[in-house]
């Protein structure tokens, strides 16, 4: 057709186009008027009409500026577009799918991709009218539809993913199904069509299908198909690319069974035998990355006759291949993480490792550093089997200034290997103290968790080693210390019996303190949001130990940690015994903290949470531990130390965090008074005791009730035992509830009530006596009839002549006045 032809037919249409936008068909105009442009671009005619259309009223802001973005190629209207959209307006359908058919339709023509791919995302997302009509055209030729949209963008391609995973979008399941199968189909064909995925664009479309709708989608992959995705750990591509193939082949053997795992074995050996370069980069990075995922069959595979003696003379052949190094020493790092997959790297690499140490390049003596590490030093033990332990901890030790140089290089590779490298050497004692003292790594390692990006490796590793050097030794009982030094004697010499003085709790409080100082605590404050679940659970240990040290409970506190622990505790809403542990530790720190300071300094009213929140997490500590083994002493210390810090918030100002502690630990309290454990007694004694502040903790015993004379009885108990800590605490109690007539009635109904109060009166500590004296003349000075027989009893106990004599010879006024008193009233 001539260029003529051409210019008549675009005017007629863009005529046509403006008539129909005047007559309120603006879909239709806009359609018109496209194709006039995409006949003749610079025809005068035509762009008069696309000016004046533009300039209608009646065309949705949108819709003009995704027609001049994509017929004018204006770019600053892309980016409007975007703007609106990422604003969450509300487009109409009929809006929406006119834009999406005008920048899909125009895409070759349109330069700015970034801006395109962004607003066809956009449509999508923001558009049910518009997921449904390119679920339809998935459906009429998923192949077209699929090709139409992924080739515009990484995030136009991952919108099929999203609609596809979504029923809204289909008026059938069974279309969905058969939809998502194409797609999955499609995806995997990208895959192998461009050989290495480098944006990963493929790899997220099948990651994302497979780890929701694996059981369906897995038999797709075959062999080939596999063998890609494996391509695609290469150590080489990007983390993005590396990340979504891990994740892929993870589910692929989750599913696969014994097929996957087939693959998995001919792919690694084969690539192998080859002895190209590329050929071992790829089996040693496939090898690397499936270590953690299938460690079993890793193992098997590592441990093969005659695989790691092999291995060195390869790459001695391949040395100046410093791709194959890197993927050998990724390998064998990843390896690590079996101990006999270490006794054999121990055995066959060291030399070829100290080598590389000593002439490799760039960050590969950083990684080869760290490999000897974990050989020479097991996570699990700080013996070794060979028997050489003393040597190869001298060697561990010379590698640690090299890892603290590590610390300051700016490539964030080798700082990993320093922070790892230095988390598995700081199980050494020697090492702790070493890294301790000095004030420059610890603000480096600071600065790395503070800088680093979120869910970067790095944090996890820094995070490790903090806990190593702030660890206490566990708590143990008389009976599994006696069990620890005959396991000691049986397996080694005497002195092995005995911790090491860098491990006593003496020097782990020095380290912590260090820690603290160098702004620990303000850096878990920082990067606290988005910290992992397992990095969470390090956090919430480093806490833990940290507040053990009551002196630095001020500081910790001061810098935000005792918000930061009351925040986690709310946060961490899983299930899994890694995330009960994170919290129970968490909740254990605020207790801690709470004992030292008064709770009304730690959050303030204003801008602060009220206590009743702090109160829930210190309140799930009175139950035992969830994921605590049933064997062996229960470990009372966060019971004891939750009681201490209740005590403490039953003695606000403020009732309404003793009320929530009354009303949900009644029934925990009564049995925690009862507890075998005289520690644990006098700590819930001493709570009931500030209960009295409250009429909550008054009417549990004083209310004439089945429950209330039950735990009366107890606190009574309790007033008569050889501590004289709990017996003041209880005493306590019982000079408040004296006050009351229910409480009095119950006591005087009691066989030896009155005579354990009377006995308070004698005690030989000034304290526990001034209370008794306040419990009896409480009960002297109620003159009704019905407490004659209370003034009887006492009569009856010789107490006029136990009193009188405290009156004669006391030297506390106050106490010779009460004393005065009873006598008077006693005497009436």
């Amino acid at each position: 057709m001539s260029n003529k032809t051409n210019d008549e037919r675009a005017v007629n249409l863009a005529a046509q186009a403006v008539e129909l936008v005047a007559s309120g068909r603006a879909e239709d105009g806009s359609r018109a008027l496209r194709e006039a442009a995409s006949l003749a671009p610079e025809n005068p005619t035509v762009k008069a009409a696309f000016l004046k259309i533009q300039s209608d009223e009646s065309i949705h802001a949108l819709q003009k500026l995704c027609a001049k973005f994509a017929l004018e190629q204006d770019e600053e209207a892309g980016r409007e577009a975007l703007d609106y959209l990422d604003r969450s307006a509300q487009v109409p359908g009929n809006v929406a799918t006119e834009c999406l058919d005008l920048v899909i339709k125009e895409k070759k023509k349109i330069k700015s991709k970034e801006i395109q791919d962004g607003v066809v995302a956009g449509l999508l997302r923001e558009s049910v009218v518009a997921k449904s009509a390119l679920a339809k055209l998935l459906l009429e030729g998923s192949t077209a539809a699929f090709e139409q949209v992924y080739d515009i963008g990484d995030k136009s391609a991952n919108s099929i993913v999203e609609i596809v995973l979504q029923p809204s979008a289909w008026s059938k399941q069974s279309d969905r199904e058969k939809v998502e199968a194409d797609v999955f189909q499609l995806f995997l064909a990208k895959l192998l069509a461009v050989g290495h995925d480098d944006d990963g664009r493929a790899l997220k479309g099948i990651a994302r299908l497979l780890a929701t709708d694996a059981g369906r989608l897995h038999p797709f992959i075959d062999e080939e198909i596999f063998g890609a995705i494996l391509c695609s750990l290469d150590y080489r591509q990007p983390a993005e690319v590396r990340s979504q193939a891990t994740l892929a082949t993870a589910k692929y053997l989750e599913l696969s069974g014994e097929k996957g795992q087939t693959y998995l074995v001919r792919f690694i050996p084969s690539h192998i035998t080859k002895g190209h370069g590329e050929d071992l980069v790829l089996a040693f990075s496939a090898a690397a990355a499936v270590f953690p995922l299938v460690p079993a069959l890793s193992t098997t595979l590592f441990l093969t006759e005659g695989f790691l003696p092999s291995l060195i003379p390869l790459l001695d052949k391949k040395v100046k291949s410093e791709k194959v190094e890197q993927a050998a020493l990724n390998m064998l790092s990843a390896a690590c993480l079996d101990s006999s997959c270490r006794a054999a790297i121990k055995k066959h690499c060291l030399p070829w490792l100290r080598l590389v140490m000593e002439k490799g390049r760039q960050d590969r003596p950083g990684l080869a550093a760290v490999i000897l590490t974990k050989v020479l030093y097991p996570t699990e033990s700080a013996k070794d089997i060979s028997g050489n332990n003393t040597q190869e901890k001298t060697e561990v030790n010379s590698l640690v200034p090299m890892f603290t140089k590590l610390m300051a290089d700016p490539r964030e590779a080798n700082k990993q290997s320093s922070i790892e490298g230095l988390a598995y050497a700081s199980l050494q004692p020697t090492v702790k103290e070493e890294l301790i003292g000095d004030r420059s790594f610890l603000d480096r390692l600071m600065d790395s968790l503070r800088n680093s990006r979120p869910g970067a490796t790095i944090i996890f590793g820094a995070l490790t080693l903090i806990d190593h050097l702030t660890k206490y030794l566990p708590i143990l009982s008389e009976e599994q210390k006696k069990m620890n030094q005959l396991k000691a004697y049986a397996s080694a010499s005497k002195s092995d019996a005995k911790p090491d003085p860098l491990e006593e709790d003496a020097a782990v409080s020095r380290r912590c303190k260090a820690v603290v100082d160098a702004g620990v605590v303000t850096t878990f404050v920082a990067i606290g949001d988005h910290l992992s679940p397992a990095s969470t659970a390090v956090v919430a240990n480093i806490m833990l130990s940290l507040t053990r040290n009551s002196g630095l409970r001020g500081t910790i506190a001061q810098q935000g940690g005792a918000r930061l622990l009351l925040m986690k505790c709310t946060a961490i809403a899983g299930i899994t015994d890694v995330d009960k542990q994170a919290r129970r530790a968490m909740s254990h720190g605020l207790a801690r903290i709470l004992i030292s300071i008064d709770p009304t300094l730690v959050f303030p009213t204003a801008g602060s949470p009220p206590l009743t929140s702090v109160t829930r997490p210190i309140l799930s500590l009175l139950t035992q531990n969830e994921t605590e083994s049933s064997e062996g002493p229960r470990d009372l210390l966060p019971t004891f130390e939750a009681l201490l810090a209740l005590t403490n918030l039953a003695s606000a100002p403020s009732d309404e965090a003793t009320v929530v502690i009354i009303r949900q630990t009644v029934s925990i309290i009564e049995d925690l008074l009862l507890s075998n454990n005289a520690m644990i007694q006098r700590a819930a004694t001493e709570l009931v005791c500030n209960f009295m502040t409250s009429a909550a903790g008054v009417e549990i015993f004083a209310d004439e009730s089945k429950a209330a004379d039950r735990r009366l009885h107890i606190l009574l108990a309790l007033a008569d035992v050889e501590d004289s800590a709990t017996r003041k605490a209880a005493g306590g109690a019982l000079a408040t509830l004296t006050c009351y007539k229910g409480a009095v009635k119950g006591i005087v109904a009691k066989e030896r009530g009155l005579e354990i109060l009377l006995g308070l009166c004698t005690d030989e500590n000034h304290e526990i006596m001034h209370r008794g004296l306040v419990c009896i003349n409480n009960i002297a000075q109620m003159q009704e009839p019905a407490f004659e027989q209370a003034r009887k009893k006492l009569d009856d106990m010789d107490a006029i002549g136990i009193v009188q004599d405290i009156a004669n010879n006391s030297t506390n006024k106050v106490m010779k006045t009460i004393a005065a008193d009873i006598v008077g009233a006693l005497q009436a």
